[in-house]
């Protein structure tokens, strides 16, 4: 039991480094030309998020499976891109990489670095959903961010709700 969970955490941690490593080769790279958001393949590197005031910072890959969500906070598929309008929806494990949310407060500044840029966001609300209450993802005109984690984050066993951070782009 603990050889694996020894190696859940150094797999977590391996993989953080590499992405990390992309991320920052990709940034260096002028981006494509291009008003559409290119397409992201399952478990790819969608960017990194960084809240400074929580000390969280995380890298991001594309979906919501077991393993993406293991290694990284998943881009849920299906929402918006970074940069693009609409609602871009990032889910994480309460008692992983986003356990820091527990702490967050309206105004805190959210940053979503991507290899197309940096995006930055100001959070404007909290609260808690049921695992039903998808509409939190509903598309958006404007450039939204949400956040989702289960709740309550000291919980054991299957969370009985969703705990929800909504941020709006700030320039």
């Amino acid at each position: 039991m603990l050889g694996y969970c020894g190696l859940v955490l150094a797999d977590g941690w391996l993989f953080q480094q590499r992405e990390r490593r992309q991320l920052e080769q990709a940034s260096r790279i002028s981006p494509p030309a291009s008003n559409h958001p290119p397409t992201v393949a399952a478990g790819a590197l969608v960017g990194r998020i960084e809240i400074p005031r929580l000390g969280l910072s995380v890298i991001v890959a594309e979906g919501v499976d077991a393993l993406t969500l293991r290694r990284a906070v998943g881009h849920i598929p299906g929402s918006a891109m970074p940069g693009q309008p609409g609602n871009v929806g990032l889910a994480g494990h309460r008692d992983t990489y986003f356990r820091p949310l527990r702490n967050i407060r309206r105004d805190d500044v959210i940053s979503l670095t991507t290899p197309l840029g940096e995006y930055r966001y100001r959070v404007v609300s909290t609260r808690i959903v049921s695992p039903s209450g998808v509409a939190v993802l509903d598309p958006s005109v404007s450039e939204v961010l949400t956040l989702v984690t289960c709740y309550p984050f000291y919980y054991i066993g299957p969370a009985p709700g969703r705990f929800i951070v909504r941020a709006e782009r700030i320039l």
